[in-house]
């Protein structure tokens, strides 16, 4: 079979290996596609490589359909149309709530700390898989991972109707926190600098500024008659980003820090006294936020189709990974696994 092995950073190659069986407790998925993110494009950078067994299948983002079943697995039966929670638990549940076992000590990410997704068949513990509808196609079925992302977000916020919510970074992550906000009910409005982002998030009906040329805080004074915002979700990992978190929420706001910055960065310590701010951690996500995700993806309610810039077939995987890092004109590309051919 055909795996897109990652061998040294800003280095892969396709290749053919032999396909695994599922073990007891786990399903092997013919892939159908596989998402490029901004994880992996850490990975492609040689960030986390102490984490990888090179050279190693990355990816997460997926959808396909299932091939084999273990003996001990139930619930699930070849031919389902699936995606993958990949965070594989090594430690015992213990006190941990079942909407808090995704930060429990000993998760493993499947994509990094396993091998992932960018291969024809994968195998992964049954306890990882959701189910997809038969309405939902593959394609939109491989942006349930980052759509459940956005969703543990804006429920992390507790955001409300009739609030309004600032998105600062307007990559995939950010667009899909801005819509799932949307669909709550709340008013929102994206910052992102980056040209290409910044037009798709106006073709998808979103208000979005570039702060470098427009005042971020005179846009959300005046849309909040001087309030702030009550949610900022800080998403781009940036200093500058970081920086207006405290600036642009309201007093008593909630700030989400979703992005991850490089390191310690400074932030404005009076701001969250004086305004009696609320900073939240918010890190991927849980069981509920995956079937949440699954029941918007397939709803349609949201335009997701717009977000997909291509598919590449997994022959040339490393050309998706070479356009994002030359900075085309994309949102999401995914690689074409072959499932769904």
């Amino acid at each position: 079979m055909k795996a897109a092995h990652l061998l040294a950073p800003g280095n892969m190659i396709t290749v053919d290996v032999p396909e695994i069986s599922a073990g007891e407790n786990e399903v092997a998925i013919r892939v159908a596609y596989c998402g490029v993110c901004g994880t992996d494009m850490h990975l492609w950078h040689g960030k986390m490589a102490e984490r990888l067994s090179l050279p190693q299948a990355i990816g997460h983002e997926m959808s396909g359909t299932i091939e084999q079943v273990g003996i001990k697995v139930t619930g699930l039966s070849v031919g389902d149309r699936v995606t993958v929670r990949p965070l594989a638990y090594s430690t015992p549940v213990g006190d941990w709530t079942e909407d808090a076992a995704h930060i429990r000590p000993g998760s493993k990410f499947l994509g990094i700390d396993t091998p992932g997704a960018m291969q024809a068949r994968w195998v992964v513990p049954a306890e990882t898989v959701h189910r997809l509808p038969q309405n939902l196609p593959l394609d939109i079925g491989a942006l349930v991972e980052p759509l459940s992302v956005a969703c543990h977000d804006v429920h992390l916020a507790g955001l409300r109707a009739g609030e309004t919510a600032v998105v600062i970074g307007g990559g995939t992550i950010g667009i899909l926190i801005a819509l799932v906000a949307q669909l709550k009910g709340a008013r929102v409005v994206v910052f992102e600098v980056n040209k290409t982002r910044l037009a798709a998030l106006r073709a998808l009906g979103l208000e979005a500024f570039d702060p470098s040329e427009t005042d971020a805080s005179n846009v959300v004074m005046e849309m909040t008659q001087q309030r702030g915002a009550d949610v900022v979700f800080e998403v781009s990992g940036s200093q500058p980003g970081i920086g207006l978190t405290t600036e642009l929420a309201r007093v008593r706001g909630r700030i989400v820090i979703v992005g991850i910055a490089p390191g310690m960065v400074p932030i404005n310590m009076f701001h969250i006294f004086w305004k009696e701010l609320q900073i939240l951690g918010a890190r991927v996500y849980n069981a509920g936020d995956f079937e949440r995700a699954i029941e918007i993806a397939s709803s349609g309610q949201l335009p997701l189709q717009k977000l997909i810039s291509g598919k590449i077939p997994i022959e040339d995987a490393a050309n998706a990974f070479k356009s994002i890092e030359r900075g085309d004109d994309v949102i999401k590309l995914l690689i074409d696994c072959g499932a769904d051919r």
